[in-house]
């Protein structure tokens, strides 16, 4: 009896590549499409388990339904001259109508029922282009963020803002330019107010000074008068007795 026919579309069909650098984790996705009327089961399996983290590794795919499988490649010393022995293997079988326990239908799974396809592993390191371009996006992004909000000190691109986050930044800004403005017109009016006051109160000392003076010429200017008079009198007086 000739072995089933794959019942999932797979994308990429043969391939997954990885794209270093290689110094930290590399993660590419697997699409498990089924095109069938059935529920069906998957695994995913590896020739090396210990150098790859795959989520999820198996589950039941519903009829017209999409998977994404993640498969994470850790960390390790690349070789180009080294070709890649990896291979992955999506196995699959057609679920029961009935099934509730995945390990008791894979365990039940007869080998005719059985249906895997392979998938090797291609390493591959950014070309020049690539790394002209990631440059350039993390230059450019730094320029972008500065423009936005108007300072020239660099931003991560993760921590550029939306069109709300400007409005609300700009309307903040114009607040502010608004209170300060009207804390300086304040501050002229309490200038020109203490200039009045120390204006006016010079004039008043003035005044009192004024006044002060003219009383004192005016009893200055009473008293001679006021001699002449008593000296006036006393000089009848002594006229007036020399004359009986």
């Amino acid at each position: 009896m000739s072995k089933l026919e794959q019942v999932l579309d797979l994308e990429p069909p043969y391939d997954l590549k990885f794209k270093g650098p290689f110094t930290e984790v590399v993660t590419t996705n697997l699409k498990l499409k089924n095109p069938s009327d059935r529920k069906v089961c998957f695994k995913v399996k590896t020739t090396a388990p210990r150098r790859y983290c795959v989520r999820p590794n198996s589950g039941m795919i519903e009829s017209g339904a999409t998977v994404t499988v993640s498969v994470m490649l850790q960390p390790f010393e690349y070789d180009p001259n080294e070709k890649s022995k990896h291979k992955f293997m999506v196995q699959t079988i057609f679920a029961p109508s009935t099934a509730t326990d995945m390990d008791a239908v894979w365990k039940d799974a007869k080998p005719d029922d059985l249906m895997d396809s392979k998938l090797r592993c291609v390493f591959e390191l950014p070309s020049e282009n690539d790394k002209m371009n990631d440059v350039d996006a993390t230059k450019a992004a730094p320029v972008l963020n500065s423009k936005a909000d108007g300072t020239s000190a660099p931003r991560p691109s993760s921590a550029s803002m939306d069109d709300s986050e400007m409005k609300k930044l700009m309307a903040e800004c114009k607040r502010l330019q608004y209170d300060v403005g009207k804390l300086s017109d304040e501050n002229r009016q309490l200038k020109d107010e203490g200039l009045r006051m120390r204006k006016s109160h010079r004039s008043d000392d003035m005044v009192t000074g004024s006044g002060a003076m003219m009383s004192k010429q005016h009893s200055s200017s009473s008293l001679p008068s006021l001699m002449v008079v008593i000296a006036a009198i006393f000089i009848g007086f002594f006229l007036g007795k020399f004359v009986l």
